[in-house]
């Protein structure tokens, strides 16, 4: 599942998995109605740390407990932003832009 409000971004990532073999649902915001829905049968989560509205780390947080793995994006990489993904049992950040091959390991990883 994917959570991202930039619909290049979103769209080329949601490629990326798909020409991977992977099944995929994407959503432009952690506030769309089926979003908390997908989330909680989805095997692992893409999600942008800084979406409008809910934040990707507020969506994930409001997850019941036994979340699916998640993998961050963001473009305000620090060490704030790493210790509040942390925090909130995320499994990676990646820094925006990054690698089709470091997003599609992470995702391998946490599957």
């Amino acid at each position: 599942m994917i959570i991202e409000d930039d619909a290049g971004l979103r769209r080329a990532v949601e490629r990326l998995l798909r020409l991977s073999g992977f099944s995929t649902q994407a959503f432009n915001s952690a506030e769309d109605p089926d979003a908390a829905q997908w989330a909680s049968s989805a095997r692992c989560l893409i999600i942008d740390v800084q979406l409008p509205g809910v934040s990707g780390l507020a969506f994930y947080e409001s997850l019941p407990l036994a979340r699916p793995p998640a993998i961050f994006v963001t473009a305000f990489d620090g060490a704030a932003t790493r210790q509040a993904v942390a925090n909130a049992g995320g499994l990676i950040l990646l820094a925006k832009p990054f690698l089709g091959r470091d997003l599609l390991g992470a995702v391998r990883s946490a599957l």
